[in-house]
């Protein structure tokens, strides 16, 4: 991977994961790296589903293909969050 190639995959990953931010209710405790992770790891296995159910490859934007990586960083988020403890109801 050239030097490119990993940038595109940071600025994909902080829109992804900052998109799955945004679909969660409330304010999650999880820090701008994390959220990066999980954003790249959410588009890298977004994609890989897309391509599997056909819809990776469509004229014009991928909405679909788009909707599922923000779908998974959400889920990837929260799963973070609640594995971290910061999920749980203070009294």
């Amino acid at each position: 991977m050239d030097i490119s190639g990993l940038i595109s995959a940071l600025v994909v990953g902080v829109i992804i994961g900052a998109l799955g931010r945004l679909v969660l209710p409330g304010r999650q405790q999880v820090g701008l790296l994390w959220t990066i992770v999980v954003g790249i790891v959410a588009a890298l296995i977004g994609t890989g589903i897309a391509d599997a159910v056909g819809v990776a490859d469509t004229r014009g934007f991928d909405w679909i293909e788009l909707l599922i990586q923000v779908a998974l960083a959400a889920v990837g988020v929260g799963a973070l969050e609640r594995a971290r403890g910061g999920g749980r109801v203070r009294r």
